[in-house]
């Protein structure tokens, strides 16, 4: 076999249609594109997302962060360094951070952050810790405890 035997497959090379040549050529006329409206005219169809002059689906979603959390969960937040300021071995709740004067307005469960510096040992009871919190924690010498 040499270069100039080489050519394509019986049948696998078409030739293109010409629409709108008469009426023998077969699609003449109105080329295959029905009698009227918008897609029938010249020049290019709608631009992808059109739909009619209605606010298309792109435009209606929520925009950028995606959408709202429906049953978002609320913490009541503090950070490590908040804690700092409690005596050695001392047990951290919700209950003794409101009444130590740390925690002033309860939103939800206890969340600790890991924003500051530790060097006492704490026993904490939370419902959420990060992960630089509970590291922190038990590097002071503490305990975190998840509560449900």
């Amino acid at each position: 076999m040499r270069l100039n035997d080489v050519k394509p497959q019986k049948g696998s090379k078409k030739r293109r249609k010409r629409v709108g040549r008469g009426i023998s050529a077969g699609q003449g006329a109105s080329a295959g594109l029905g009698m009227r409206g918008q897609k029938s005219r010249s020049g290019s169809s709608t631009r992808p997302g059109f739909e009619g002059g209605q606010q298309p689906l792109y435009r209606r979603i929520p925009k950028l962060k995606g959408f709202p959390v429906v049953n978002r969960k609320y913490y009541t937040t503090i950070n490590v360094e908040k804690l700092a300021s409690l005596p050695a071995n001392s047990e951290v709740t919700l209950v003794s951070l409101k009444d130590a004067g740390i925690v002033t307005s309860v939103k939800g469960p206890l969340k600790i952050l890991g924003n500051g510096e530790l060097g006492v040992p704490l026993n904490v009871q939370a419902a959420a810790f990060t992960g630089q919190a509970r590291s922190k924690i038990e590097a002071a010498g503490g305990s975190c405890q998840v509560l449900d």
